[in-house]
């Protein structure tokens, strides 16, 4: 009887060491907004949006779980899974994936950190730290500035520890082609320096595209370069970015060719924030129904606690191209993060 007491004492003490050592946090969003929705092709329609609705990424709807092990020596083991959904009908967001939003599994320590699975691409997270509608709600840059997408799949990423407010992210994604490693193959690199009111961001992406049906190798390789910053002037921060994207066939045919500008302005507003940016696309390759464009976008967040918020945002684009639609967008929101 002493024994099985004494057994069950060691194992109480260790079960206690693995809970110190691990630790698991689960945390959300629930975001949902009314919004109205016009062009010169269609009427008004009123609708209820997921904060993930039209592109918009950072409000979106989502349940995560990320957690960590001390493996000791400085060694961790990190991973986190995030699940995306639609808060105005409950559906899987992201195409219907169940962890659509992240799913990786890494490794960090004094030498940085290595994760492998579904994560962001560099150029969108250069995009988020940049934007100050934070790629969320109507005005939010990647409606405009799109490029090589939001996440990559099958993706092996390495990141510098901070130094002295430098950082840096190296993204390799696997192509998973038979007989052809460049097909569906892309590459990633950012850089970026934040240090008292100035934050710079630099991020490069290449993809490979897919074969096409019947075609033995890759048709297309896109490439989006952007470089952007923001200068606090502690009563108002002052945003600007440019990005390229440019997409040609293998053979050195350009089909798309884009320069894309944003200046954009944010600022505290008692309990909250107001935000606004103008958007230009410069198309140097035209067709009927891509060209230039421009955005503008008018935004307020009122905080009502640290994990509640309401919003409001508008923008308006208008589309140059030859079958062009001139749209609208105006919404208010509500969201609350746990």
């Amino acid at each position: 009887m002493k024994k099985s007491l004494l057994a069950l004492a060691v194992l109480g003490s260790f079960a206690g060491v693995a809970s110190a050592q691990t630790n698991v946090t689960i945390y959300g969003i629930v975001d949902v907004a009314i919004q109205r929705v016009d062009s010169d092709a269609t009427s008004a329609a009123w609708q209820m949006e997921d904060g993930n609705g039209n592109g918009f990424n950072r409000n979106g709807s989502r349940i995560g779980f990320k957690g960590s092990e001390d493996l000791g020596g400085g060694l961790s083991a990190i991973f986190t899974l995030e699940n995306g959904f639609t808060s105005d009908s409950g559906n899987l967001g992201q195409g219907g994936r169940l962890f659509g939003r992240q799913a990786w599994v890494g490794l960090q320590g004094n030498f940085g950190a290595v994760r492998l699975g579904r994560q962001y691409t560099v150029t969108h997270l250069a995009n988020d730290t940049i934007d100050p509608f934070n790629t969320g709600f109507a005005g939010a840059i990647n409606r405009v500035f799109n490029g090589n997408g939001v996440r990559t799949d099958n993706t092996l990423s390495y990141a510098l520890p901070n130094l002295g407010g430098f950082s840096g992210q190296v993204n390799y994604s696997l192509g998973e082609v038979a007989g052809d490693n460049s097909a569906n193959r892309s590459v990633g690199l950012g850089l970026g320096y934040a240090n008292g009111p100035i934050n710079v961001q630099f991020a490069y992406h290449d993809a490979n595209g897919a074969p096409a049906a019947g075609a033995a190798a890759a048709t297309s390789d896109t490439k989006t370069a952007f470089l952007g910053g923001i200068y606090n002037f502690g009563v108002a921060k002052l945003h600007a970015a440019y990005q390229s994207n440019e997409v040609e066939t293998l053979a050195g045919a350009r089909t798309s060719d884009d320069n894309n500008w944003m200046l954009g302005v944010s600022a505290p507003l008692g309990v909250g924030q107001v935000m606004a940016s103008f958007i230009r696309r410069d198309a140097d390759v035209v067709t009927a129904a891509r060209g230039d464009l421009d955005q503008y976008a008018l935004g307020y967040l009122h905080n009502l606690s640290k994990r509640t918020n309401v919003y409001t945002s508008y923008a308006r684009q208008n589309d140059k191209a030859a079958t062009g639609v001139d749209n609208n967008v105006f919404q208010v929101g509500l969201q609350h993060r746990f």
